[in-house]
């Protein structure tokens, strides 16, 4: 499935070339082909995220999951570099050239290395087949799943309007161009790279709903001094602290919520964690959007931050004080 969702990714850069080449391209073309990555990209996430527990043993999940976090955040970094000097230098097409053909050697990868998985035969015993979202029902009722889904859910409907809107923070607060723009993508990718290394030295008996409830808290507080800050350097320096505290924050509750949702339960568990992650990001995107109509970036942004923080605080309460399941010998 991996390698079926990349495969129809790498198209979608490789058409833009031909578009670029016989000068037929639209806007509404480009759209489609967004929507097209944007769909194959939400149907492959939950299978990259339950790859992991199939690889390392349960209790290196949390360190899988990071160096996982790790590879995400320097894409990050080296993406809008390798862009911009393409762009300055061969200009646009050679961008997307390059685009489709690093898929290639992902997707033999995944043609090769990734475990192949083949559904059990059904138990004579087993119960009869749910509803759909049965399985939902059962996630959303257990505490510590539910506080991570909530805790992953605010920071990406409040906090991660951050760096969606920090080209237009760049330009209307600091009067940027688009190398200041690059230069805060890069700093908020070197802080996501930090935080996954750091997680990586974090003991397995560590709590993880601590690290993610406090980081959340951390970026909420982040979020209103980026809105509050009159320096471009602090910006920078910001962004590379709300990177950091996102990357821990979001990997600890994956972590959290892989380990102990069971077997049974994990694909479902990992598509809601996607679901209120990216999903949060755009529902974000689309309420901050409308405030920065309404009543400017920063005092948007301000009210976000000030939000995030009332809102980890609330969940961080009920949450901590659930019991975390100890894992079955069936599920070691």
């Amino acid at each position: 499935m991996i390698a079926l969702f990349q495969s129809i990714q790498m198209l979608c850069p490789a058409a833009i070339v031909v578009l670029l080449i016989t000068g037929t391209v639209k806007p509404w073309m480009i759209i489609v082909l967004s929507i097209v990555v944007g769909v194959t990209d939400a149907l492959s996430m939950p299978s990259f995220q339950s790859i992991v527990p199939s690889i390392v043993r349960r209790d290196q999940i949390g360190a899988g999951l990071a160096l996982n976090s790790t590879q995400f955040n320097l894409s990050r970094i080296l993406g809008p570099s390798i862009a911009g000097v393409l762009m300055s230098s061969v200009g646009a097409m050679a961008c997307f050239v390059v685009s489709a053909v690093s898929y290639v050697p992902f997707i033999g990868v995944a043609l090769w290395i990734l475990p192949r998985w083949t559904p059990p035969p059904p138990r004579a015993d087993a119960p009869p087949r749910r509803h759909l979202f049965a399985g939902i029902g059962n996630i959303l009722r257990q505490p510590h799943l539910r506080g991570a889904l909530l805790s992953v859910l605010a920071s990406g409907v409040l906090c991660g309007p951050l760096i969606t809107f920090t080209p237009v923070l760049v330009k209307a607060a600091f009067h940027g161009s688009a190398a200041h723009f690059s230069a805060a993508v890069v700093s908020f990718g070197a802080g996501g790279l930090l935080g996954a290394a750091g997680l990586l030295s974090v003991a397995p008996s560590v709590d993880r709903r601590r690290l993610s409830s406090g980081f959340a808290i951390v970026l909420g507080a982040v979020l209103v001094l980026a809105a509050l800050n009159p320096w471009f350097w602090g910006l920078l320096a910001l962004l590379a602290l709300a990177g950091a505290s996102m990357t821990v924050s979001n990997t600890a509750a994956n972590s959290i919520l892989q380990v102990t949702s069971g077997p049974r339960l994990l694909g479902q568990t990992v598509s809601l964690y996607m679901l209120a992650m990216r999903g949060g990001i755009s529902i974000g995107a689309l309420l901050t959007g409308a405030a920065v109509t309404f009543l400017g970036v920063r005092h948007a942004l301000l009210l976000n931050g000030l939000a995030a923080v009332a809102i980890q605080v609330a969940v961080a309460r009920v949450w901590l004080r659930a019991p975390l399941p100890i894992p079955s010998p069936s599920q070691e």
